[in-house]
């Protein structure tokens, strides 16, 4: 019989076993679960570990590491992104500084010259590639080149692209771009220096096209606001001399027709809205994308060019103002308008006239015809104050024209240092103001400035697409130290700084923006006409993002590229290749 004491024994020491089993394997689960915690928990200071992708993002992956991505030359081109991938081919300054009176401006931030592409981020805009359409399914390698002069106000330039033509639309290659001074209608009457003058460019054209090439190459020379404003018999003569000069003396198939002219102020902001966004990569691909907005500062003229988005309620005004065109698959209506007599050079006159105009009658001023000022700076001009002059500086021998037969020299003087802040921005903003002509009857509502229509951009344009401004708005902040990307605000702040003087520059610019500053007394007037021109003339908000730039992927922006593409439409080009005489 089995004693109940011994039973009762054999069951504690059994239960105590249990009880120190059970311990001991709960402390081996613990231990390995806060080890296994402590392998898939981040150091403090590390960044979090990201969650595993998606099952077809991680195919994705996958499939990328087996097939490496094949980068076509022809992908950097107008037809595609100009870059890589869905990088953008500009820098956005991450973070950038808005406080500019408050420390130099950074030297390693991007100055507007986008050829090096950014990292990719969560924010940026993903995209697509435009497809290509390829002539034949063969290889081909056919090349194809483009002369095209730009006959700018304040000087000449020649641009001379490289298509590959075995894909529409055209992609291109590589671009040549050489500017001299002074412009054609520096020459006036002049017709032969004139033509002559543009020598040294062609001399560029043909170094660059392969001489078999060159009797097949069209050449175009399209004139801008300088010969507008030159008048129309004196402009006609020089371009007559001009075609004669290319068809006599150079290889080159000069384009017939409009091919040697003055360029419609419409046609220029449209070339230059397709050069930009063809650049970036938002046409000429089956997709519609977005577009960014475009706005030309030249010498004689400004020009804005946009599509807006129209609420369902509206429409797009009929007129001069619209512009409708097909690219590639899809069609496009813009807003267009060539402000003839806002260019800077223009802006600058207006400000300076009327500057001069309510001292005129107090000032013994020689007066001059515009030939005639040529030849007389230098000869004791009297000095003015100027507003818009930094104190303590002093533009000499300014020209200012009220006519072609009323033409004044002065200096104009900056104020008093006393007198800086106050003076040295404010009154030169309302100058800037004034010249826009605000006030002016707006007969079609929205108006910009000078009576011109034009629909709201805050209203009919996205937020969040870009807007370009280029030529001299990117010569007037680039070399003193203004990012590729700055709001509205941000140049106005820059204008006040440069207004107020060298005292001020010193202690916050760099020292070769001190010496950009330096050596032009007019910057301050141009930046004031600049800001007012954007914000006041424009509406653009203060908050509003620019973009600046003189190139995008080594391309110069600018009407030339959009203005060239056409001419490689062999079927409705006007030029024929040249063949020898017999």
């Amino acid at each position: 019989m089995i004693n109940t004491r011994n039973v009762r024994l054999i069951v504690g020491v059994l239960a105590l076993l249990g009880i120190f089993a059970f311990f001991a394997s709960s402390q081996h689960s613990l231990t390995h679960h806060t080890a296994a915690s402590q392998l898939n928990k981040p150091a403090s200071n590390s960044p979090p570990i990201p969650p595993p992708p998606p099952p077809q993002q991680q195919q994705q992956q996958e499939q990328q590491q087996k097939e490496p991505e094949e980068h076509d030359d022809a992908k950097n081109t107008l037809q595609g992104t100009s870059h890589q991938g869905t990088k953008p081919p500009y820098e956005i300054d991450t973070p950038k500084s808005n406080k500019i009176t408050a420390e130099k401006l950074d030297p390693s931030k991007p100055k507007g010259d986008t050829t090096k592409p950014k990292e990719s981020n969560q924010d940026d805009k993903q995209m697509s590639t435009p497809e290509k359409v390829p002539v034949s399914d063969e290889k081909c390698n056919k090349v194809e080149y483009v002369v095209m002069i730009d006959a700018g106000s304040t000087g000449s330039r020649v641009h001379v692209y490289e298509f590959n033509t075995c894909v529409q639309p055209p992609a291109l290659l590589s671009e040549t771009f050489e500017m001299l001074k002074p412009g054609l209608s520096s020459f006036d009457t002049d017709t032969v220096g004139a033509a002559k003058s543009l020598d040294p460019l062609l001399e560029v054209a043909l170094k660059k096209v392969p001489a078999d090439k060159q009797k097949c190459t069209p050449v175009a020379v399209k004139a801008t606001a300088g010969l507008r404003l030159l008048g129309e018999e004196k402009s006609k003569n020089i371009l007559a001399e001009v075609r004669s000069h290319l068809e006599k003396d150079y290889p080159f198939a000069v384009v017939e027709g409009d091919g040697i002219s003055i360029m419609d102020g419409k046609d220029e902001g449209v070339y230059a809205w397709v050069t930009a966004n063809y650049l970036l990569g938002n046409i000429g691909g089956k997709e519609k994308l977005p577009t960014a907005a475009v706005f030309d500062l030249g010498g004689g003229s400004t020009q804005i060019v946009f599509e807006p988005d129209y609420k369902v309620d509206e429409v797009p005004v009929d007129g001069e103002t619209k512009y409708q065109f097909t690219f590639g698959d899809n069609a496009y209506t813009l807003y267009q308008f060539s402000h003839l007599g806002y260019g800077l050079m223009q802006g600058r006159n207006k400000i300076n006239q009327l500057v001069l105009k309510n001292k005129l009658p107090e000032l013994d001023l020689q007066k001059y015809t515009k030939k005639e000022a040529k030849d007389s700076k230098g000869k004791g001009a009297v000095d003015v104050h100027n507003p818009c002059i930094p104190p303590g500086v002093v533009a000499r021998d300014v020209v200012v024209e009220f006519g072609d037969d009323e033409v004044y020299i002065v200096n104009m003087k900056g104020p008093s240092s006393k007198d800086a802040t106050l003076v040295g921005g404010s009154q030169c903003r309302l100058l800037a103001e004034k010249v826009l002509n605000k006030d002016a009857e707006c007969t079609t509502k929205p108006c910009s400035f000078n009576g011109v229509h034009q629909p709201s951009l805050t209203r009919t344009f996205n937020k969040n697409s870009d807007m370009y401004v280029f030529s001299y708005f990117y010569d007037r902040t680039n070399p003193v130290g203004m990012p590729s990307s700055f709001s509205v605000e941000e140049l106005k702040d820059l204008s006040k700084l440069v207004c107020q003087g060298e005292t001020l520059w010193q202690d916050v610019l760099l020292e070769d923006h001190v010496k950009n500053l330096s050596e032009e007394p007019q910057w301050c007037l141009d930046l004031s006409f600049i800001t007012a021109m954007l914000h006041t003339g424009y509406d653009i908000p203060l908050s509003r993002e620019l973009k600046t730039a003189k190139t995008i992927d080594n391309n110069e922006l600018g009407w030339c590229l959009g203005a060239s593409l056409p001419l490689l439409d062999k079927a409705n080009a006007k030029w024929k290749c040249r063949i020898d005489e017999l």
